[in-house]
């Protein structure tokens, strides 16, 4: 029988670990493909370079633990007595010296029980090597992240397709929501943005009740349906009625942009040349004080992971990434515009696995 967790014992190997905890999230949910909640009940599994592993689980959670069907000892415990008894067990009884865990993801108060059951243990940021398990895409995690994105702009459609001015952000970012849905989302990705006017201004806009859409508006809208596991994340902006002439150079100047990017995409290139080919363009245009943030970011089980497509990255890309190209232009006493794709690498170079429309569009 193979062992599932040689992978990560391999990665406490490389960097001299004695073993490696996870605890609820994407690296999770990759091992075991199941996702817990993450509450104020901590819930840990460690395992070590040799031997079996062992987990801390709250005791109202052992039924749905069986369903990973865990191979070591489970230390429960309960509300009434308190986790403290359950790390003391099981640091007890591996024994170990330095420990590798999510930096990005371990709370401070499972870092703290851990440093109680045992006051000399090393605790280790390895977020980066134990998320490069995740870098390259399966199949399975490619069809669903295809799936995803077909919801995704399958709910894009028919959203757009009742925006009339008027209306304010937030009744469009309940269609949105609704369409999501309907069209089989599991949950979506992040909270939708949808963004009119100078709120599109602002790159993690909140959408607003108060304001009615008028003609001319840019209206962006960033967002994703997660499905299978995995997530979409999908940008797209568009114009109410008409759009300006000063306005449709900005929005072709990203789209360019884009573009750039996509090309630029290939294995064996660096994350820094994506990002440096699409941002030249909006460098060398009128528009370069108006650049905001970099080009793109990984995307799987997380809606934000390695690999991080901006400059000063030499990761090299591998046929099995996916990643977004998402430049855009900002300012904010007019508008932003910002045109997102999910990209996969390929053995010959890349796919676009958004579909949507990004010439420029009147809607409404």
């Amino acid at each position: 029988m193979s062992d599932r967790f040689e992978p990560l014992r391999s990665i406490a190997r490389q960097e001299s670990l004695d073993a490696i905890a996870l605890v609820p999230g994407a690296n999770f949910a990759h091992l075991f493909n199941k996702e817990f909640h993450e509450s104020e009940r901590p819930l840990m599994v460690l395992i070590p370079v040799e031997g079996e592993p062992s987990a801390v689980v709250p005791n109202l959670e052992l039924s749905s633990f069986d369903d990973v069907s865990f191979e070591g000892d489970v230390f429960d415990w309960r509300d009434q007595t308190g986790y403290q008894s359950a790390f003391n067990a099981l640091m007890q009884q591996q024994n170990i010296r330095t420990l590798g865990v999510e930096g990005q993801v371990m709370r401070v108060f499972v870092e703290q029980a851990l440093r109680k059951s045992m006051p000399s243990l090393q605790i280790i940021d390895a977020q980066q090597a134990i998320a490069s398990l995740r870098l390259c895409k399966t199949a399975a995690d490619i069809n669903a992240i295809r799936q995803a994105i077909t919801i995704s702009e399958t709910a894009l459609a028919n959203t757009i397709d009742q925006v009339q001015t008027g209306m304010t952000e937030k009744a469009i970012e309940s269609i949105l929501i609704q369409q999501l849905f309907a069209a089989g989302a599991e949950d979506f990705a992040f909270p939708p943005i949808v963004a009119a006017s100078t709120n599109s201004a602002q790159p993690h806009a909140h959408s607003r009740a108060d304001y009615q859409l008028q003609a001319g508006d840019a209206l962006l809208i960033d967002f994703g349906a997660r499905a299978g596991g995995v997530c979409a994340d999908i940008t797209r902006t568009f114009f109410i009625k008409h759009c300006a002439d000063a306005h449709a150079q900005i929005y072709n100047t990203v789209l360019a942009a884009n573009e750039a990017g996509h090309a630029a995409s290939r294995p064996g290139a660096t994350a820094h040349e994506v990002d440096d080919a699409a941002t030249l363009v909006l460098e060398s245009s009128a528009y370069s004080a108006r650049i905001k943030h970099k080009t793109g970011h990984g995307l799987g089980r997380d809606i934000h992971e390695d690999p991080y497509i901006m400059r000063g990255n030499s990761e090299r890309l591998r046929s099995g990434m996916v990643f977004t190209i998402e430049p855009g232009l900002y300012e904010l006493s007019e508008f932003g515009v910002r045109i997102e794709d999910d990209v996969l690498i390929t053995d010959g170079g890349s796919e676009s696995l958004t579909r949507f429309e990004k010439s420029l569009t009147i809607i409404g």
